[in-house]
């Protein structure tokens, strides 16, 4: 080989070897910085999850799809449709059906009549079945046509592995919900402020026809009383589900769910649960209501908070949608949304409108409820909400 063809091979190495190098190290240096994810505590439970119920971000999941029995939470879906298909005000009949029912009860007397909203308080605090029963045939019609009720809101509200057969929650093979449905549905109902007055209340006295004294009705929910912030939910326990337990706590303005299914140490279990979603998943306040769009005449409709943990934030993107054939209209003015994702997931959205314009408060708040469902992420196209604001508007909502 003479010394042109040597020059030339190891010339050609020397540029290669120092290509790669240059490579190498520009991957090393421009490459994004990946936190480390929290380590969630250990606990005893057959299925877990934990929700902040602001944004509806599941915080952690263990096996949290898994179809189970879960006792008397299912008595969350029971109270929040019946507060929103009862009348609260309306007296309930104690019947042949909802009388002595077996499983933990009120003790309510055959005839007796009390008020919906106080039953309601019985069936939460002291998880009473005969309750349960009252309700549903009150509200219902009967006791099956409550049932239909409690799944036709579990189907709206996305939960697809819940289905109830009961209003009270005593063992049937076919009914059964998730860890992650059951966040999903706590989330929704403490949206609701009569839910979340009865579930906070440690405790409740309600009259009784039949005695000198009233009813005395402790929350069976020791979270209540020993775990700072504890604002909810639900306990239950059959000899089939075993212990089962929803909670929640507020803290510095923050409010998180958890739910364990089969938990024998559930009250330590929760706590640990709770300080873990508290310190590692702080809400962080990503736009707020009347936020002017840079280079645009448009503002945003609602503000937008999320559960982040460290150095997620930095990772969000927002990105401006507009739907250019709507024209700018002052007394409608919806002109598109800006979309909030996380590593490549969209984890909500905020509607713009010109500036100026009003919308339908009614709008603002069936936003936020759908923010508190883990997973809807309001992908409905821009025309779809547009027409639910017409439809309010041309109710009459101010």
């Amino acid at each position: 080989m003479n010394r042109y063809k040597l020059f030339s091979v190891r010339s050609m190495f020397l540029w290669v070897t120092s290509f790669i190098l240059l490579f190498s190290t520009s991957t090393s240096v421009y490459a994004a910085p990946q936190s480390e994810e929290p380590v969630p505590p250990s606990n005893h439970a057959q299925a877990a999850a934990l929700i902040d119920v602001t944004s509806g971000r599941i915080l952690y999941s263990k096996k949290g799809d898994e179809r189970l029995r879960i006792a008397s939470l299912t008595k969350i879906m029971t109270a929040i449709v019946a507060i929103e298909r009862g009348n609260l005000k309306d007296p309930v009949k104690v019947t042949k059906n909802s009388f002595a029912k077996e499983g933990s009860s009120l003790f309510l007397k055959l005839g007796e009549e009390m008020s919906l909203e106080n039953l309601l308080y019985g069936l939460m605090l002291r998880s009473g079945n005969d309750a349960a029963s009252a309700i549903a045939e009150h509200v219902g019609g009967s006791e099956e046509g409550f049932v239909l009720m409690m799944n036709e809101k579990a189907t709206a509200l996305g939960l697809s592995n819940s289905h109830f057969m009961n209003p009270h929650g005593l063992d049937h093979d076919e009914h059964y919900s998730s860890a992650n449905d059951l966040a999903k549905l706590t989330a929704y109902a403490l949206k609701n402020p009569t839910f979340r007055e009865i579930v906070k209340t440690p405790v409740k006295r309600a009259p009784n026809p039949n005695e000198k004294w009233d009813y005395k009705w402790d929350n069976k929910n020791k979270m209540l009383r020993f775990y700072e912030g504890a604002d909810g939910v639900k306990t239950g326990y059959t000899k089939k589900a075993l212990r089962c337990l929803v909670s929640s706590a507020t803290r510095n303005g923050q409010q998180i769910a958890a739910v364990t299914l089969n938990d024998g140490n559930d009250w330590n279990d929760h706590s640990k649960l709770l300080d873990y979603g508290f310190a590692h998943y702080p809400i962080t306040q990503l736009t707020v209501k009347g936020q002017k769009i840079q280079g645009y005449s448009l503002v945003t409709g609602t503000g937008f908070s999320y559960a982040l943990a460290q150095g997620e934030e930095e990772r969000i993107i927002k990105k401006l949608v507009l739907d250019k054939r709507s024209n700018p209209d002052l007394s409608f003015g919806l002109r598109g949304f800006v979309e909030f994702t996380l590593d490549g997931t969209m984890i909500g959205r905020v509607p713009v409108f010109v500036e100026g314009s009003r919308l339908p408060e009614e709008y603002f708040t069936n936003q936020r409820e759908k923010t508190a469902l883990a997973g809807d992420n309001s992908k409905g196209s821009l025309w779809q909400a547009a027409g639910q604001i017409l439809r309010l508007m041309f109710r009459g909502v101010n």
